[in-house]
């Protein structure tokens, strides 16, 4: 979801509370994956058929791929709602997080909204 379709469904508050709660999801799936890894390490220590060996060797690379994509997943949503939240101050008055969309550009990531205490207007850029 653009930041000009989370703003105008939920509102900046709720759309940057998504955002931190899908980050720290994909950290919680980066944990689980590393403990997959040590697993599957500890499992084809203790198995001696090749078919279960097999299956432990194939696991290590999945679980360390899928941690890997969840990782960079995790710091890509967490550094894209911070640089969004840095700029919800309304230059004008001080207000945090009080806005409404005025006008999303084509991309729908850069968005121009407006206060609604005092009705300054900004642009808004995401990273």
């Amino acid at each position: 979801m653009t930041l000009a379709d989370g703003i105008r469904k939920h509102g900046f508050r709720k759309w940057y509370e998504r955002q931190l709660l899908q980050s720290h999801a994909h950290l919680a799936l980066t944990f689980l994956s590393t403990i997959g890894v040590f697993m599957a390490f500890e499992a084809a220590s203790r198995f001696h058929t090749f078919a279960d060996r097999l299956t432990d060797l194939i696991a290590v690379p999945v679980c360390a791929g899928v941690g890997l994509w969840a990782l960079r997943r995790y710091l890509y949503l967490l550094q894209h709602a911070e640089a969004v939240a840095h700029q919800a101050d309304c230059p004008h008055c001080g207000t945090y997080g009080r806005l409404a969309l005025v006008r999303p550009d084509a991309s729908g990531e850069s968005v121009d909204v407006r206060c609604r205490k005092c009705d300054h207007q900004w642009r808004i850029d995401a990273p």
